[in-house]
């Protein structure tokens, strides 16, 4: 590594604070690498193959604290699960209507998948009592998108304020099919009608405004389950009672973790960066659409298919960007990625606006106030929308304190965005990337050249 300082202080309350020292002349980002197992598809593998008849073989699993907080509830609710620190992971499964009714709370931690997904599962359980919680943020995040579709499907559910917050008590019941017209699209809600439908007799169905990622349709089909999907009208239906099969699953890269890599090597000077196996799943690459249109430079090497999902390399190298607007149908397709994108668009030529994301403000932190808070620390010019940002490119950023109120995708941000700030950045609570990223920080100093 060049005269760049990159160094991790742990404090007395077992918090960290990431310290990106820039330095004055010399510093790019070469290699190549690899990033964690993709985060959705990793939640997914553990929670089909619980429910599965047989055993599960998961590859490239993602290590982080997310995917443990969803083994550790199907754990405890009967199924066995090898230790999550190993390269290959297996499950062996109970089948669809056989889970054990656990005689604690259980607990999806800071992970939202965990708890939304399992719902549907829990709800359509016959004869079983579950209660479900999660930390501060997850208690505080909204469940109500997903607890009245399966209400119209006769749930029974319980919860603060009307049944919307965590923790949430479910009393398994047998299910009617419904056909759902969800406002929003999302992934998560999508999920959680079909997998109640996976215990429920006749077709369910969800329709969405747009496009939202479709692993679960892909996983669902390959354990088994009848599923059809309609494109033209963004509609997927399954048929229950399902049997679900034990699989070998390979988990690629997580496209949503490369996108740091993707904006880093492409704002850093002189870069030249590849980024091994990640996931290119049409639902899930809007985040390279966006940097197309923002001019940056990435070639997709070496595609190929595993495990039915599309894979390919991407290498990046640094250009001057230029600034876009990223709205409409787009937004579902990288929401996750917009914290990262901002910081692309601070080194953007022109105004780059982002909107029709609201649903940035009910994540892990509010992410549109606080990317627009901690940029402009640093000296970015940024406009909080109601339902995105205006960033304004060409503002040299400064070293200075920033907080990720404990986000892990708000702690990376800042990470890449304190590489080509002058000076010295201080993250605080920056032990947030562990949630999707464990190796994060390593990851960093290995390319920093």
């Amino acid at each position: 590594m060049s005269a760049s300082v990159i160094t991790v202080e742990t404090k007395e309350n077992a918090s960290q604070n990431l310290i990106i020292q820039r330095p004055p002349v010399g510093l790019s980002l070469q290699g190549r690498i690899r990033v964690p197992g993709d985060k959705s598809i990793s939640h997914r593998a553990l929670m089909l193959g619980a429910l599965s008849q047989g055993e599960t073989e998961i590859q490239g699993l993602l290590l982080g604290e997310d995917p443990r907080s969803t083994a550790s509830c199907f754990q405890a609710m009967g199924a066995e699960i090898s230790e999550l620190n190993t390269e290959l992971v297996r499950v062996k499964g109970i089948g669809l209507g056989n889970l054990r009714e656990p005689v604690d709370v259980l607990n999806a931690g800071n992970s939202g998948t965990t708890l939304r997904l399992m719902l549907g599962i829990l709800a359509s359980h016959p004869g079983g009592f579950f209660t479900v919680t999660g930390d501060d943020s997850l208690r505080s995040r909204p469940m109500s998108r997903v607890v009245k579709p399966l209400q119209q499907m006769g749930a029974q559910i319980w919860g603060r304020k009307n049944n919307s917050l965590a923790p949430l008590a479910i009393a398994g019941v047998a299910l009617k099919p419904i056909h759902y017209q969800s406002p929003i699209a999302s992934a998560q809600v999508k999920s959680c009608v079909l997998l109640a439908g996976l215990m429920t007799e006749g077709q369910t169905t969800v329709t969405e405004p747009a496009l939202s990622r479709d692993h679960s349709e892909r996983m669902l089909r390959a354990f088994g389950a009848k599923l059809s999907v309609d494109p033209d009208t963004n509609s997927v239906t399954v048929t229950g009672p399902a049997q679900l099969y034990g699989q070998k699953v390979v988990v690629p890269g997580d496209i949503s973790s490369a996108a740091f890599w993707l904006v880093a090597g492409a704002i850093v000077p002189d870069s030249n960066l590849v980024v091994e196996n990640v996931g290119v799943n049409p639902t899930r690459t809007g985040i390279l659409e966006a940097l197309a249109m923002m001019g940056a430079d990435i070639q997709l090497e070496n595609q190929r298919e595993v495990a039915g999902e599309p894979v390919a390399d991407l290498r990046v190298r640094s250009v001057r960007l230029q600034s876009c607007t990223i709205e409409g149908d787009l937004i579902p397709r990288l929401i996750d990625e917009i914290p990262i994108l901002a910081v692309a668009a601070v080194f953007a030529e022109g105004t780059t606006v982002i909107k029709d994301a609201e649903e940035l403000r009910v994540k892990e932190s509010d992410r549109i106030a606080v990317m627009a808070q901690q940029l402009s620390k640093m000296g970015a010019k940024v406009t909080e929308l109601p339902d995105g940002m205006e960033i304004t490119g060409g503002t040299s950023l400064v070293g200075t304190d920033v907080d990720s109120h404990t986000d892990h995708r708000i702690a990376m941000s800042l990470a890449i965005a304190s590489l080509v700030a002058s000076g010295t950045t201080t993250i605080q609570r920056a032990e947030a990337a562990a949630i999707s990223y464990p190796d994060f920080t390593a990851t960093l100093q290995q390319v920093c050249r």
